[in-house]
């Protein structure tokens, strides 16, 4: 079994092992949200670089201070933690990841506990705002923030300052605002009305017009396709270290979905933006109703509201993710459908 409550503390006992950050942040943001404790052994075991990194302890630190918890093992590099949460509160808090480690996921872990709020939290956080491995901050501000406001989340993220890998040093904040969390319905997607694209690179590769090419080779492969493209956005910002990154939004009648590509050295713009181009195309084509960034973001306000959401496929991130959902208590069943696609019902 992935999760069990020990009888004799009450405390809910998580096996990390076979997950990643993704089973820290949920655990973090269910447990300050339902007062429920939780022990967590073999965190990120089956990473290259197990134990909490800097971005997951940055998330222990935050979670803690915004709910008060008494926290053990909260360490570069731990494999266990224990998470004792108090009341839920308002107010402001700083939070350096101190590397380029993801921002957006960081505030990943505290949205849960909007519903508990009492008054506004604000959380200002610097570290990497546009890195791999984690959806851009720009994806949450376009895409998964304004989805929840459809079931009650009052949130919003201002984003201040774009921070590429390897130096990372961007900053924005979370704001979070009492909020009554209801039902989660993302079941069908609805007719495609357009794509938006938002574009940035950092202001040292204006001379090489980075943005300005990847916006328009997405719009044109886009265009081919017989697309309807908005330019909502094209950008060059001062960074700490050079980058870039494009943010594809597709806008669906019932929904959104979020496809990003990051620049890379030695990679032309034009490939870039091919990336990112591709992966909506191939979402497209399927039955989702939300991308693959979202489908496991949002099993912790399927658990807290209920609801349904039809994701393209059971990754390996969603199934343990699911695995932590339950471990608190909350059923979430999985209906294969048979155009390919799963119904995840709370």
């Amino acid at each position: 079994m992935p999760a069990a409550v020990d009888g004799s503390t009450g405390m809910i006992e998580l096996d990390g092992s076979a997950g990643g950050g993704q089973q820290v942040r949920t655990a973090l943001g269910l447990s300050a949200a339902t007062g429920e404790p939780f022990r967590m052994t073999g965190v990120r075991a089956a990473r290259p670089n197990p134990g909490l990194a800097p971005q997951h302890l940055a998330s222990v630190e935050a979670a803690a201070r915004v709910c008060d918890a008494e926290v053990e093992g909260d360490e570069l590099g731990a494999d266990e933690v224990t998470f004792r949460p108090g009341e839920v509160r308002g107010g402001d808090v700083d939070v350096a990841i101190g590397t380029a480690g993801s921002v957006a996921l960081l505030f990943d872990a505290l949205l849960p506990v909007a519903g508990e709020l009492t008054a506004p939290l604000r959380v200002r956080a610097t570290g990497g705002t546009d890195v791999k491995w984690s959806p851009p901050v720009e994806y949450v501000r376009r895409v998964k923030l304004p989805l929840l406001s459809r079931f009650g989340l009052d949130a919003g993220v201002d984003l201040d300052r774009v921070g590429f890998y390897p130096v990372g040093g961007g900053r924005a904040t979370l704001r979070l605002e009492p909020s009554t969390l209801g039902r989660v319905d993302l079941t069908e997607r609805g007719d495609l009305s357009r794509v938006v694209i938002y574009s940035k690179s950092s202001k040292s590769l204006e001379g090489a017009d980075v943005a300005t090419r990847q916006a328009e080779r997405a719009r044109e492969r886009l265009g081919e396709r017989g697309v309807p493209v908005e330019i909502g956005e094209t950008r060059y910002v001062e960074t700490r270290s050079p980058g870039s990154s494009l943010l594809l939004v597709g806008v669906y009648g019932n929904s959104l979905a979020g496809f990003d590509a990051l620049g890379e050295r030695g990679v032309p713009s034009e490939t870039v933006a091919d990336r990112a181009v591709k992966r909506f195309l191939t979402f497209d084509a399927g039955p989702g109703a939300v991308d693959v960034h979202l489908a496991d973001q949002l099993l912790a306000f399927l658990a807290l509201g209920g609801g349904a959401v039809r994701i393209p496929e059971v990754t390996d991130h969603v199934r343990t993710n699911r695995e932590v959902v339950e471990a608190f208590g909350y059923d979430l069943d999985l209906d294969r459908r048979d155009d390919g696609s799963v119904l995840l019902v709370a």
